[in-house]
């Protein structure tokens, strides 16, 4: 199979392209979690996130946002002390606060509609021949970073947003000598 040339060899990583990276996703607690994940991400490589998703899973209820709403120092606390996740106090914070932004804009159904909607409701695919071809962050992305921080969300700056929105199928990034940018292109009604 041919690959984005960021994949590299480790099985975990080739799975993740090949199964979910770019893959629209339109559940919205689904992408609230993926968002928290690229949040954590930042200053680090994707790849530590990924072999780290089921602690994390674990350690944040499966990342239900009604139960980490409520969340206070307690449990700040015992998660900094998980070795099983990445132990930053304000990422860990910011959890909590999204999780409480994300109620407060009305939860799953809201969330992924919010989010479609900046894309209409599709993915919109690239046509990067190339990894170095790709952005790390667009004029969108910096929109919805603002928008999401107006709305009390944090950890969602340009480059976590954009990154995220490849994770989860707005952009179909593949580039073009991927055999997933033909596949994930073929379902999509933009081109």
């Amino acid at each position: 199979m041919t690959r984005c040339a960021w994949v590299g060899d480790e099985p975990i990583y080739q799975n993740y392209h090949d199964t979910e990276w770019g893959v629209p996703e339109y559940d919205g607690r689904a992408l609230w979690e993926k968002m928290i994940l690229d949040g954590f991400q930042a200053g680090l490589s994707w790849i530590t996130i990924l072999k780290k998703r089921e602690n994390f899973r674990e350690a944040f209820a499966r990342f239900d946002p009604e139960v980490i709403a409520g969340w206070g120092e307690a449990e700040i606390t015992e998660l900094l002390g998980n070795p099983g996740i990445i132990r930053h106090r304000g990422k860990i914070a910011a959890t909590i606060t999204n999780a409480q932004a994300y109620l407060d804009l009305g939860g799953a159904e809201a969330f992924s509609k919010l989010m479609w909607g900046y894309v209409g409701g599709a993915p919109m695919i690239a046509h990067y021949a190339t990894h170095s071809e790709v952005p790390t962050a667009t004029d969108l992305s910096t929109q919805i970073s603002k928008d999401l921080k107006k709305l009390g969300f944090k950890f969602c700056g340009p480059t976590i947003v954009y990154a995220w929105m490849e994770a989860c199928g707005l952009f179909m990034n593949h580039t073009t000598d991927c055999d997933r940018y033909a596949v994930l292109s073929a379902a999509s009604s933009k081109g």
